[in-house]
């Protein structure tokens, strides 16, 4: 069954995959069949040899978190003595950084962090605005703006607004993880259900900020929760669509890091439920959502948690888009993970090596003009022109 399934996904038109279909592809599916046909409709989708990246930092302004997930190893609860809230000049400096290597964006997030009101966010934004007119800031999260809207007694809204209006440039999907609550719920109760997620990310569409949609698996959650998770985006996406909003740019997920976080020190040894995923595991994630996707258009690797030769790996089964340079990362790295930034010459040589021509983009997919990093350094040939996108 799953083969007609999978046959009837080629071609540049195909019927939109069910949730009951995409389960059985992503259970039992062919793994190099599975990769081949979505490596196809990546091309359909995002025709010509181009593989995108960004050149960009995250920011975490503040470690201050009420939350408490159990997978993260970053947040400290008010008062205790790690805790930090970095002033607008030290957040300006890691801007200047950036700016000192072309890049172009940065994410910025932290905790649901109680003592700051929501004119702390609007004076940043506009601090950042008049010093780093050229940097895009895609700031916060759903939760975030959760928590800043109970802090002030607004509605969620009328802080996008706000921060909207103070010039901020985009919401970043993190807080999704698993948009299904017998899964969310478990692992994050104090986040809220996810219709929360889904109904501030519908807000920030509706204002034409710049958004993107996430997805961390392995909490020991079915095949069958994971494509339901997926199927909550599409919807949000096809609502976004007939709205005539642009809607998610990007589609990205990665495996929950376990090595120092309470949620699997809790289930390690106990053979409970089975944590985490590999490779093999990941890379078929990736290959069902570009499948799956039929209204988003890119779909992202993800290297800081699978490693660069897995995100190259990814690149032929679905993935048009390598992620970014980030620069500077403390979430993930708190749970384990060595590697939390790249140069853009490892960029361009992963994509390079792979087959395709790297081209730096900004926040919303657009081009931009790319220097031959790989191969001023490394002696590489200079990559072939782009050719001329077509959907033969």
């Amino acid at each position: 069954m799953w083969m007609e399934i999978l046959e009837a996904q080629r071609g540049p038109s195909p019927p939109r995959l069910s949730v009951e279909d995409a389960a059985i592809l992503y259970e039992k599916a062919d793994f190099n069949m599975l990769r081949s046909v979505a490596l196809e409709r990546r091309r359909f989708m995002n025709p010509g040899n181009h593989v995108t990246y960004m050149i960009d930092r995250n920011v975490n302004y503040t470690n201050v978190c009420t939350i408490n997930c159990q997978f993260c190893s970053f947040y400290r609860p008010p008062g205790h003595s790690e805790t930090y809230t970095q002033t607008y000049e030290q957040i300006s400096v890691r801007f200047t950084e950036l700016e000192e290597v072309d890049g172009v964006r940065v994410l910025m997030q932290g905790g649901v962090n109680p003592e700051l009101p929501l004119e702390w966010y609007t004076e940043l934004i506009l601090f950042l605005r008049k010093e780093h007119p050229s940097i895009a800031l895609d700031c916060f999260s759903p939760i975030e703006i959760e928590g800043i809207a109970e802090v002030c007694n607004l509605s969620t809204l009328e802080v996008l607004t706000a921060l909207k209006e103070a010039g901020m440039h985009g919401l970043p999907g993190g807080g999704a993880e698993m948009l299904v609550d017998d899964v969310r719920l478990d692992i994050s109760p104090k986040k809220g259900s996810a219709e929360n997620w889904l109904r501030v990310m519908h807000e920030a569409q509706s204002l034409g900020l710049t958004t993107s949609a996430t997805n961390v698996i392995g909490f020991g959650e079915t095949e069958l929760h994971r494509v339901k998770h997926m199927d909550r985006i599409r919807d949000l996406q096809d609502q976004a669509i007939t709205k005539g909003w642009t809607g998610f740019t990007s589609f990205v997920a990665w495996p929950v890091q376990l090595e120092t976080n309470v949620f699997g020190k809790r289930n390690r040894g106990r053979n409970r439920i089975e944590l985490g995923a590999g490779p093999t595991e990941y890379l078929r994630h990736v290959a069902v959502s570009r499948l799956f996707f039929d209204n988003i258009d890119h779909i992202q690797g993800s290297w800081p948690t699978m490693g660069l030769d897995i995100a190259q790996m990814a690149l032929f089964g679905g993935a048009d888009d390598i992620g970014s340079t980030m620069m500077e990362e403390n979430v993930v790295s708190a749970s384990g993970t060595e590697k939390t930034c790249a140069l853009e010459v490892e960029l361009q040589e992963a994509v390079r090596r792979a087959g395709f021509v790297a081209l730096r983009r900004d926040s919303d997919y657009n081009l931009l003009e790319t220097p031959d990093v790989a191969s001023d350094v490394q002696g590489f040939p200079a990559p072939p022109p782009l050719q001329p996108a077509t959907n033969a």
